[in-house]
């Protein structure tokens, strides 16, 4: 065999060993680190559920195929209300003079998150409450919640969306006084604010508040403590009760009460 041959074969044999370290070394490292992020995010279209007073979420086509030039080309207009879909109510949205989207600080929108699961007992009670018990039980198995702490709950009505009967427990538009969904207890709502001090909270249902809720005074008091609220979340599931930091970042409009969020966690 020649040296030329001999040369040929041993580069091969050096490419297909390359490519089986890939297989078996890189790719598991690239699947791992991409597991660790959970996107939080339902996607906006047509099935978006709002408010039923809200202007629901529409995508208008501007164009989309080729052009006189032959270069392929899309654009679309897009509109809705800020209160919808994977969003943040900033704390002026029911506290005046406080922080407006725009204002709201970095860090109270990327930090170390907690996730207090109440699916077991909310499921078959929409009007449920979550309370200050729920969350002394929490840290009774995880540690008491730092101050600073972005906290989420799963009630589980997640599994609900996009059907806004089951969702919203009506599917009627402008219709508010039929709503049934779990939300945050007032209790739970000052506790969380004034005795751990936390940044954020968010939730896999509408509204910070009960579906039910006239006053909604959960919204009050969370934002006269300034502490905004994550709404309509995606895969809590996915996420354990600790260990794992919050990355939200919502659309900065100015002035604004409220706003489309892109949210993910990531698992440390």
């Amino acid at each position: 065999m020649s040296d030329h041959m001999k040369n040929v074969i041993f580069r091969y044999f050096l490419a297909v060993c390359m490519l089986v370290l890939i297989v078996n070394f890189f790719l598991p490292i690239i699947a791992w680190a991409e597991s660790r992020y959970v996107d939080l995010t339902h996607s906006f279209d047509e099935s978006t559920i709002y408010w039923p007073t809200s202007r629901p979420f529409q995508l208008e086509e501007v164009h989309k195929g080729k052009t006189e030039s032959g270069f392929w080309y899309e654009a679309n207009n897009f509109s809705g209300a800020e209160h919808g879909g994977t969003h943040i109510d900033a704390p002026a949205h029911f506290a005046k003079g406080r922080w407006k989207v725009d204002e709201i600080p970095l860090n109270r929108l990327i930090g170390p998150g907690v996730l207090i699961d109440v699916s077991h007992k909310a499921k078959g009670n929409p009007d449920y409450l979550i309370s200050k018990q729920d969350i002394l039980e929490w840290e009774k198995n995880h540690g008491m919640i730092s101050e600073g702490t972005i906290v989420l709950v799963r009630t589980g009505w997640e599994q609900f969306w996009p059907d806004k009967l089951k969702y919203l427990g009506s599917d009627q538009p402008g219709e508010t006084h039929n709503l049934h969904f779990p939300g945050f207890g007032v209790e739970a709502a000052q506790f969380l604010t004034k005795k751990r001090k936390v940044a954020t909270v968010g939730l896999d249902t509408a509204s910070l508040d009960f579906g039910q809720s006239t006053t909604f005074r959960a919204h009050q008091i969370f934002g006269e403590s300034n502490v905004s609220g994550f709404e309509n979340l995606h895969h809590l599931a996915k996420l354990p009760p600790k260990g794992f930091r919050i990355i939200a970042l919502p659309m900065k409009i100015g002035d604004g009460s409220g706003a489309p969020l892109r949210i993910v966690a990531k698992i440390e």
